[in-house]
């Protein structure tokens, strides 16, 4: 179908302006004015008093995950759906390698649980668990035939996740040789089982120890190694979901040698703090690693935004029911990691930071959607308004008010992170791909319509 889209205002990375938008077949093919005196398309939809911007691209989800276990609340078809409700057109989720496999085992393995289920575009990272020699050949050919081309190491989760340090420079090095990109969890993760270890011992259970357990220097420490090991091999890397004061300095100082540095945080370490695990077992819910920090952290987090020290807003949606949470009643380190927040990361980036003076729209754009395009190889085909790109748009009325709930969200979760807040902007219509995917709060499309994205090789002048 074609469609054309009038009397927007259309908002990227480095531009706002007032124009049509023709779609045919998926793509965007013109942008003017009056385009309806020239062009006749199958559907006008009358974008006035509306911003229209870039599908957002979530760049860390955890969809179907195994983890402690049990799996996350959420699959690839009500993941995506969820996503696309809060104006995500693209999320890149992680295939994690299980230790003696190989990498293609895992992503043969997650791309079974996207399949034909997926309602919106996604992609893969792949998080590296074992780092050997089977891995090191396999790596190449993962980035050149598979279209994967970024990965992950973990810092902490000791006996299953995590990899030393001689690993981290192997892998930072093959990655550096063949076109991929590292990014890491930056905790210390034998430091954070000391002192879990001692808490317990004492019989200090709650979720309050979760936090105590997880400071500051655990993530300040880690991540000052990471960029270490990175500087010293030359290459560029990324880390996901930073989350404080202590490790942001770590990104400054690096960036003072001109080594390249990516940084994501997510929303819930910019709105929310360390005050919530203070509510008994309720604090469960926003059981996370790294966990919520305090309220400097919240403003050191606003400002990297502003000054490009942070790049990228992803959520680590990875959601566990209350039910799940549970487990960990009796004992803090039993909770499942991880929180929902897949849905509302537009919104809530808009009334937090556009409406507050924090950010301005541009910069909005930028972080949820064309910076993860760039970095991570989908650029001009996602992340931007273009003639040519994917036709993947989101009209978003900034003054509508709503209240987020539980009750009316499309995650496969049973509370909500942001429950009663009051979030000024809403989305409105969906396109993925030139078709409209969300309309006034209904799906359009299903089970199977998202497609794998194959993404290019690495590039640090992108």
């Amino acid at each position: 179908m074609s469609i054309l889209i009038t009397g927007g205002d259309i908002v990227t990375a480095a531009d706002r302006y007032q124009a049509d938008l023709l779609i045919e077949n998926g793509k965007i093919t013109r942008i003017g004015l009056d385009l309806s005196s020239i062009f006749v398309a199958e559907r006008v939809i009358d974008a006035t008093g509306l911003l229209v911007l870039p599908g957002a691209i979530d760049p860390h989800t955890h969809l179907d995950m195994p983890f402690m276990g049990t799996r996350s609340a959420d699959d690839f078809e009500s993941g995506t759906l969820a996503a696309l409700h809060g104006g995500t057109t693209t999320v890149i989720d992680f295939a994690i390698q299980s230790k003696g496999h190989g990498l293609n085992e895992a992503l043969d393995t997650w791309s079974g649980f996207a399949e034909g289920r997926a309602v919106g575009d996604y992609a893969f990272h792949l998080a590296v668990t074992d780092f050997n020699d089977q891995v090191s050949a396999e790596l190449p050919g993962i980035i050149t035939r598979r279209g994967v081309t970024s990965f992950k190491a973990f810092m902490a989760y000791k006996g299953s996740l995590m990899i030393d340090d001689r690993q981290l420079l192997l892998l930072l090095e093959q990655c550096g040789r063949h076109g991929g990109l590292l990014s890491v969890h930056a905790t210390n993760g034998d430091m954070i089982d000391q002192r879990v270890a001692a808490f317990r011992a004492q019989g200090k259970t709650s979720p309050l120890y979760h936090w105590l357990a997880q400071c500051e220097l655990t993530e300040e420490e880690a991540t000052g190694r990471f960029l270490d090991l990175a500087h010293l091999c030359g290459t560029p890397v990324y880390i996901v979901h930073l989350t404080c004061e202590g490790a942001l300095n770590k990104v400054r100082n690096a960036t003072k040698r001109n080594q390249q540095v990516f940084v994501e945080t997510c929303p819930q370490y910019l709105l929310l703090d360390a005050s919530l695990y203070e509510r008994g077992f309720e604090a469960a819910k926003w059981v996370m690693s790294p966990p919520l920090r305090l309220a400097k952290d919240r403003e050191t987090l606003w400002a990297g935004l502003r000054q490009g020290l942070v790049q990228t807003v992803g959520t680590d949606h990875c959601p566990f029911t209350l039910a799940q949470k549970e487990t960990g009643r009796n004992d803090f380190s039993k909770i499942p990691n991880g929180m929902p927040g897949i849905e509302h990361r537009l919104e809530l980036l808009h009334s937090e930071g556009v409406v507050k003076g924090r950010i301005g729209l541009q910069k909005l754009v930028e972080v949820s959607s064309t910076n993860a395009a760039r970095i991570f190889g989908l650029f001009p085909q996602k992340g931007t308004i273009a003639v040519g790109s994917d036709a993947d748009l989101v009209l978003f009325d900034p003054r509508e008010e709503h209240e987020i709930s539980a009750a009316t969200h499309h995650h496969r979760c049973d509370y909500s992170a942001f429950e009663g807040y009051r979030a000024t902007g809403r989305v409105k219509t969906v396109l993925l791909r030139g078709t409209v995917a969300i309309e006034n709060g209904t799906a359009k499309i299903g089970k199977g319509f998202g497609r794998y994205l194959a993404r290019n090789q690495f590039n640090p002048n992108r």
